[in-house]
């Protein structure tokens, strides 16, 4: 048995010292106060990973701040950088980034719409290198002011969509969760990260050993899957129509708590003390559909949801939300989706054993070898 466990790992040792060194590339993050610890922690905690999966340094990852000064996220948590925008003697550098191969700019609220013009000149001059750019949160909207989105794809957090669009107009602005665009990355806030540095990763290394690295990132992380690009924002009901309609937003909380025991469309309106007629009439004007089909549109989202991410048995997850039977289930799942819910398990199914196909044929390191070591600041301890 032991014998057996040495000459695996020799043979994962061959494998990974067999293959051809990549280039190292050097990506810097540029932290602005209330940034997104989550969106930070996501990005390095998978470009720290994705180095020790490959048993070489990808990256070389790096932290700044407009003068060097640790910065506070939006947790208070107060984060140490390793430069700023000025050299020690205050002259500001004519290209602080052009050591760099990609620069990424984290930002939350307030959105960035004044100032900041130390930063905006330090992207101009990186973006005439046509290195990759990036921005988490609000951080695209930094980069289209510094003309870096000019006729790019681009997202940036939920809130500030309509405003980005308006304010820029050559850029071409979408609700997904994350836009990868001829080297410009951009992502909302929160865990977005996470899934854009995914997608770069395999963009990057497009052959089986990058296969083999994200299906490991997703394993190590305990991800069910990887979130793709088309895939769109949550947006709060509230902050979709406006937070005039309190019996609307009461009424979709009323369908979303219960799926297993579907409420009728009078039960609804009485608990939200409005009528039928009157609960209809707002489904429709904000909602453009009938109280009875957005709910039903609830559930099976729910239902494709249980589908992808758990092993439940399909009848189970019929049942949970709030169909009859195994044929009804089915046939209102095919209506809507265009497929049954037999064939939506079969994709999950064939891309789980995918993934567990890579993980198990995946390459490690030599044991013995120094770890890859992350260019980040020491844990943040939150200000007393």
């Amino acid at each position: 048995m032991i014998a057996h466990a040495a000459l695996t790992l020799q043979s994962h040792s061959s494998i990974a010292s067999a293959r051809p060194a990549r280039k190292s590339i050097s990506v810097g993050f540029f932290l602005l106060p209330q940034f997104s610890l989550v969106s930070l922690s996501g990005a390095l905690d998978v470009l720290a990973r994705a180095n020790e999966a490959a048993g070489e340094k990808l990256y070389e990852l790096s932290l700044f701040s407009v003068d060097g000064a640790p910065v506070a996220s939006g947790s208070g948590a107060e984060v140490v950088v390793q430069g700023g925008l000025s050299m020690p003697d205050g002259v500001l550098h004519s290209n602080p980034f052009a050591h760099l191969d990609a620069v990424f700019v984290l930002s939350d609220a307030p959105l960035p719409q004044h100032g900041h013009q130390q930063l905006i000149t330090a992207l101009q001059a990186f973006a005439v290198s046509q290195k990759i750019m990036g921005g988490f949160g609000t951080g695209a909207y930094l980069l289209a002011r510094a003309n870096a989105l000019t006729a790019y794809r681009a997202t940036i957090h939920w809130p500030y969509v309509s405003l980005f669009a308006e304010d820029f107009p050559d850029t071409v602005v979408s609700t997904n969760l994350f836009e990868m665009d001829r080297g410009r990355l951009t992502c909302a806030s929160g865990n977005a990260s996470f899934d854009m540095m995914l997608a770069w990763i395999a963009q990057r290394l497009p052959d089986q050993a990058g296969e083999e690295i994200v299906a490991d990132l997703i394993d190590h992380f305990g991800h069910e899957r990887q979130r793709s690009a088309k895939e769109h924002q949550r947006v709060p009901l509230a902050a979709r129509i406006g937070g005039g309609q309190p019996k609307l937003t009461e009424a979709v909380s009323l369908m979303e708590a219960n799926f297993e025991e579907p409420l009728p469309t009078e039960e609804i309106a009485r608990l939200v003390g409005v009528s039928r007629r009157q609960l209809e009439r707002l489904f429709k004007q904000y909602l453009n559909s009938l109280p009875s089909r957005y709910y039903l549109e609830l559930r099976l989202t729910r239902a494709r949801q249980l589908l992808q991410q758990t092993s439940q048995s399909i009848l189970q997850i019929g049942l949970s939300c709030g169909f009859s039977s195994g044929p009804h289930f089915s046939s209102a799942y095919r209506n809507h989706f265009g497929i049954t819910p037999r064939e939506q398990r079969t994709q999950r199914l064939t891309a789980a054993n995918n993934v567990m196909t890579a993980v198990a044929t995946s390459f490690s390191a030599a044991p013995g070898t120094a770890a890859n070591s992350v260019a980040i600041a020491p844990k943040p301890k939150p200000r007393l």
